[in-house]
This record gives C-alpha cells, sequence and structure tokens, in this order.
C-alpha cells in the first residue's frame, strides 16, 4: 500500500513540475535552508523594538510609576494649607496629620492616594477618624476631646506606626483666638473691680470752719 502512494507521488511529481522525485525534494530543502538563514539575519523592528502599542504602554507605565523625591519639611502650616497635599497633584507630595504633627505619606499613595482606601484622610489630621476607625466627614479633625481610652489606645498605636514608617515633615498651626482688651484686663484683675483708694476725704480730715469745736461751745 505503501509502495504504490509513493509510486503515485513520484508519478505527481514528474507530471507537474517535469522534474524527478530526487530533484524535486533536492529544491524544496535548499529552499527552506535559504528562508531558515534569511529569518534569521532580518529581524523585524517589531522583534527588536516592540509595536507601538508595546512602546506607548511601557511609555505610560513609566509615567504612573514615578521616583519619590525625599521629604520636604515644611514647618508649621494650617489645616487649609494641609488640604493642598491631598494627593489629587501628583508632582505634590502626600501629606497626612496625626495630632498635630504631620507626615509624608507619599510612598504609600495606593492606600492614601486618590481611589485609595484611605484616600479621605490625606492632606487632613484624621486623629479622631483613626481612632474611632471611622470613615464618616465628620470625624476627620484633630479634635480628640470625648474619645474613649481604648480609642486613645488605638490613636496612639497608629502614630507609632506613622513616626517608625514616615517622615516627620512640619506640624499644624495652631489658631489663636483674638481676646478683647476689656476682656484681657478684666482676666488680669481676676474678674473683680477694685475699689478706688484715695485716702481719707477732707471733710474727715479738715474740721469744718463753720461748726465749732466742743471748747469753743463751752466757753460761750
Amino acid at each position: 500500500m505503501a509502495l504504490q502512494l509513493w509510486e503515485t507521488v513520484k508519478d505527481a511529481i514528474t507530471e507537474y513540475t517535469g522534474l524527478s522525485p530526487a530533484t524535486f525534494f533536492t529544491v524544496l530543502a535548499l529552499l527552506w535552508a535559504v528562508y531558515y538563514v534569511l529569518s534569521g539575519v532580518f529581524v523585524s523592528r517589531d522583534a527588536i523594538f516592540g509595536s507601538a502599542s508595546d512602546m506607548h504602554h511601557v511609555q505610560r507605565s513609566s509615567e504612573q510609576i514615578q521616583p519619590l523625591q525625599p521629604p520636604v519639611q515644611l514647618g508649621e502650616i494650617t489645616e487649609e494649607d494641609l488640604k493642598q497635599y491631598d494627593g489629587s497633584d501628583s508632582k505634590m507630595p502626600l501629606l497626612m496629620a496625626i495630632k498635630g504633627q504631620i507626615y509624608d505619606v507619599s510612598q504609600s499613595r495606593t492606600f492614601y492616594g486618590p481611589g485609595g482606601p484611605y484616600a479621605l484622610f490625606a492632606g487632613k489630621d484624621a486623629s479622631r477618624a483613626l481612632a474611632k476607625m471611622s470613615f464618616e466627614d465628620k470625624d476627620l479633625t484633630g479634635d480628640t476631646s470625648g474619645l474613649g481610652p481604648f480609642e486613645l489606645d488605638a490613636l496612639q498605636d497608629w502614630e507609632y506606626k506613622f513616626m517608625s514608617k514616615y517622615v516627620k515633615v512640619g506640624s499644624i498651626k495652631k489658631e489663636e483666638v483674638p481676646v478683647a482688651d476689656g476682656e484681657s484686663a478684666e482676666k488680669k484683675e481676676g474678674g473683680v473691680a477694685k475699689p478706688v483708694d484715695d485716702g481719707p476725704s477732707e471733710s474727715a480730715a479738715v474740721p469744718s470752719e463753720e461748726t465749732p469745736s466742743g471748747v469753743d461751745a463751752a466757753k460761750e
């Protein structure tokens, strides 16, 4: 069966190509060798540099993953100034405050940056929210009054974590409440007005010329 099939193939090669089977397979082998050599010498541009879509993807990845800038010390700033470091501008550091102390959390942008699970804490003093593990807007404040012992312990743990992991870059400036001059003077005196003591009155110190003394009255 196989021998009969081979005879049929040889007849077909001779009939359609005009070549003997040996010559036909020799030419076929040479063509394959030439193709193999040329494919190894002439490599396509995409194989070396990558396709345009791959280049675009690499460029976008390099833009997204930017090297971290060294922390910049800010000193004392107000809570209003702290809001601009909430991560909305990727060129600015990502800051967050605990108990009035500001830390650079740029290295954890995936957590505290836009889209992160703790993004609402960025650019704020979130002491109360961290102590209560709350995500409500009313707790996004540095006011810790009224917190229980367990909440204060939780806040202390957060502070230790930030102190060991992040760089402190400043503190929140406390707003001074203006005091009126009258109130200030009253506080200095203890809130009690002191009576004015100008010494004995003239009527008590100098006897009246119109009223005679007791001795003169007896003589008369």
